[in-house]
């Protein structure tokens, strides 16, 4: 992972060796640098078209109709020309694609390179683009990179024209059938440019390894790989020097050796690190190996990459081990979407989906079911969650007509190494998973595919196992699992049986083989958890899914087979966090399966939440919950006798009334830590009180509210950082008098937005629905809906107002520094 700092330059030190700018550098400056690596972001200024056009890669393409935007951009997510939605019926991806058009669109970029820049290396990155990207610079095809997931990047310094405006043209086709859950379309990840000597450290060329790892001492290896541009052999000297969790320096090594012309040598360095600060869960601490290559006395490159000091390993006796200590993993399966953003990757974003995850009790995440973003495993890497990379969701057989599947001969190699390279010196990693539910993994053809994946992945980087996600489990699979160094099951547990899992099975038969739940139904969550915490050779449980998501929607009402239209459902519903960021039912039951002293209750409503339903589900289809909410307003059912469920890790729960006491119930495995009341309906407060060795341990309160009066604006941050990038999270609020929000509320709310801001996104829990996510209003759900505030590239003060009809309107400051 690279550390990339930002930087202020007007005016550098001559001590700055390589530094990443901020939005508002330009070219011009860059070259000034005295720095010999300069990175920055690309993202900023860019002319974008919907739709196919011809010759739009030439600097002669009358662009002045386009519009112009800033990156990440998803135009999935944007409404269609003429409507108020991004959705239609006839989209040709359905319910998948959660009724959103891809297609075909440009994006251009204008840049001024100075003539001083001649000689430099230059090196144009792009994190991801959905799908089958074409790059042109200056009308000149650079490369086309079909996989929408992986990180690709040029070298593009001998085809730039110096003292000249250069034009960088990217076509993105998202056409067809390709996906099974929305995809997005377009640059949905950042854009780097890096200005380079000729002489320097490879694109993520340092490897990063620890062994020997105590409390007392660790042996840190840092393998750098550098490449020499140059028509002439150079005498290369690297210096890497280690600084610790609090950027002090606490080891230092230097090597020099011959770099032949037009070639590449590895640089290899040595460390002991004296009490090293493991990197946990717990405690995610981490260094940076800072790399700096010198030609004599000169400073050609300098290079910064994070890493921590961690050992895993996995055995049947103890399962997963994180620096010697067994660690059960609470894991939750992640699409790479951010909601109402669509798969805009906003590192903000990226970060806060992690938090929520982890402050839900998650400490694992797989990553569903391709290599995330960068800022996404930097998040991980700081707050502590291990992460599962995966690579495909299908090989040689597709599961859609236009899927990876058309290019995976060509194109696997290069995109495992893209995965493996870019992401190797994440201590947050700990498998390499190399697919899911590949079609036809009981035939030798594919067994034989696994192996080739497997092996690569091993030579590539051998401290982490190799794995796989496996459906349909049964013996017949026995050679595709062999090919896996830890093995992955989907739905492998039935939740009313599952002292009669699979594991216990599969364990008798392959006594050696180490599982753990890759995918699980929500509505098997207690199965699945007992299982983990029954059977040492099983490790962990990843729910599908941890986030909910665009796409494949319904899921998690309908379930499958989905054989006619839903529309317009939009969400998978299915997570435990539902796309606005907000815990839904099933999260507060895990809560009560992970941790101590949780309480929450719910309520069976008198009538369904969605009238829709699926006239051909299966049995089979628990991606669900039960049909309960967080909701004691039902006026129209006055003395209906209603069930309530509360959730308690407690051992005992006494449910209240207005004060007067239902009774005391046990909560235990017995009745699976779902304790139930039926109770008829009146206004007032339900009160369930948990009790731990006879004391109150915790409370959790439902209360009837009244009409709304007001809104109310919470932010998750006040204070956003001026780079045209940094996001606030602000949830908006129906309550009544008293403060209790009407959960029944669905006015329309509307914002403005003044200063230096804007609104990137809207959204709600509603998982159907025909709502733009773009224009400034949005329908409340639940008596809530979020909208999302972007910082603009100068510093001030945004000012947020929410209104809507017979409401108190609501209004916030954001500070942009």
């Amino acid at each position: 992972m690279n550390k990339l700092k930002y930087c202020m330059f007007l005016i550098i030190s001559a001590l700055t060796l390589g530094c990443t700018q901020g939005p508002d550098a330009d070219i011009e400056q860059l070259s000034l640098s005295d720095g010999p690596r300069t990175t920055f972001l690309f993202d900023f200024d860019w002319k974008y078209h919907r739709g196919a056009v011809d010759g739009a890669e030439i600097a002669e393409f009358d662009d002045a109709g386009w519009r112009q935007l800033d990156l990440p951009h998803d135009w999935g997510v944007e409404d269609l020309p003429g409507t108020e939605s991004p959705i239609t019926e006839d989209a040709i991806g359905g319910i998948d694609a959660g009724y959103t058009l891809g297609g075909t669109a440009w994006y251009r970029k204008t840049f001024f390179v100075p003539a001083k820049m001649e000689g430099k290396s230059v090196r144009i990155q792009f994190e991801g683009v959905y799908m089958n990207a074409d790059i042109w610079l200056n009308g000149e095809h650079l490369g086309n990179h079909p996989y929408g997931y992986t990180s690709f990047w040029y070298d593009i310094a001998d085809k730039l024209q110096y003292g000249a405006d250069n034009l960088i043209s990217v076509e993105v086709k998202n056409e067809g059938e390709n996906s099974r859950w929305y995809s997005g379309s377009g640059i949905y990840r950042h854009v780097w440019l890096t200005i380079l000597d000729p002489v320097h450290i490879t694109q993520w060329g340092t490897y990063i390894t620890s062994k020997e790892i105590t409390d007392k001492s660790a042996m840190v290896t840092v393998i750098t790989t550098m490449n020499n541009q140059s028509d002439s052999p150079q005498e290369a000297t690297l210096v890497t020097t280690i600084l610790g969790p609090d950027g002090v320096e606490i080891a230092k090594h230097s090597v020099s050796q011959s770099v032949d012309a037009v070639s590449s040598v590895e640089f290899m360095a040595e460390f002991e690190v004296v009490s090293p600060n493991l990197w946990s869960i717990e405690t995610p601490d981490l260094y940076t190996a800072v790399s700096e290559v010198f030609l004599g006395e000169s400073a050609v490159d300098q290079y910064e990459t994070n890493f921590g000091i961690r050992s895993i390993a996995f055995n049947i006796e103890q399962g997963f081990l994180l620096n010697g200590e067994p660690v059960l993993l609470k894991g939750g399966c992640v699409h790479h979407d951010n909601g109402p953003l669509g798969s805009a990757t906003f590192d903000r974003a990226e970060e806060r989906r992690v938090e929520l995850m982890k402050a839900s009790g998650y400490n694992a995440i797989r990553c569903a079911h391709n290599p995330p973003s960068p800022a996404f495993l930097d998040a991980c890497d700081r707050l502590g969650v291990v992460v599962i990379d995966e690579a495909f969701d299908h090989w040689r057989d597709g599961k859609n007509p236009q899927d990876y599947n058309l290019y995976f001969d060509d194109c696997w190699q290069k995109d495992i190494e893209s995965m493996v390279f870019r992401d190797r010196n994440h201590p947050s990693i700990i498998m390499w998973s190399i697919g899911n539910e590949i079609p036809g993994m009981e035939t030798p053809e594919v067994v034989e595919v696994a192996q080739m994946l497997g092996d690569y992945v091993r030579e590539l980087e051998p401290t982490r196992p190799v794995t796989s996600a496996v459906n349909g489990l049964n013996p017949k699979k026995d050679p595709y699992f062999a090919t896996l160094d830890v093995k992955g099951y989907n739905y492998p547990v039935g939740g009313d049986h599952w002292e009669n899992s699979l594991y216990e099975k599969d364990h008798e038969r392959v006594p050696d083989r180490i599982m753990y739940c890759a995918e699980s139904y929500p509505l098997e969550s207690f199965g699945s958890w007992m299982s983990v915490k029954k059977f040492p050779y099983v490790f962990g449980d990843f729910v599908w899914t941890g986030f909910d998501y665009l796409g494949e929607a319904s899921i998690g009402w309908m379930g499958y087979p989905q054989e006619g239209s839903f529309y317009p459902w939009l969400h998978a519903f299915c997570g435990d966090i539902d796309i606005c960021g907000f815990k839904r039912p099933q999260s507060y039951y895990r809560d009560v399966l992970w941790m101590e002293n949780q309480v929450s209750i719910f309520v069976h409503p008198p009538v369904p939440s969605f009238e829709m339903t699926n006239p051909d589900l299966r049995d089979w289809s628990k991606w669900n919950w039960l049909d309960v909410v967080a909701d004691w307003n039902w006026p129209d059912h006055e003395g209906e006798v209603l069930k309530v469920n509360v959730y308690s890790s407690c051992p005992e729960v006494e449910l209240f009334l207005d004060g007067e006491s239902m009774g005391k119930k046990s909560s235990s495995m017995e009745n699976e830590f779902t304790p139930t009341w039926d109770i008829p309906w009146q206004q007032g407060e339900l009160k369930a009180v948990g009790y731990t060795d006879g004391q109150q341990a915790t409370v959790a309160e439902l209360e009837t509210a009244a009409e709304p009066v007001e809104i109310i604006l919470t932010a998750d941050h006040s204070e956003l950082k001026a780079d045209g990038q940094d996001l606030s999270y602000v949830v908006v609020e129906l309550v009544d008098e008293e403060g209790v929000r009407n959960p029944k509320s669905q006015n329309l709310i509307e914002f403005e937005i003044e200063g230096p801001g804007t609104i990137a996104a809207v959204g709600s829990s509603n998982p159907f629905g025909l709502e733009s996510f773009r224009l400034p209003k949005r329908q409340a759900y639940q008596g809530r809906c979020l909208v999302i505030v972007k910082a603009a590239r100068e510093p001030g003060e945004i000012i947020l107002t929410a209104s809507s009809e017979g409401l108190i309107p609501a209004k916030m400051s954001i500070v942009v520094e």
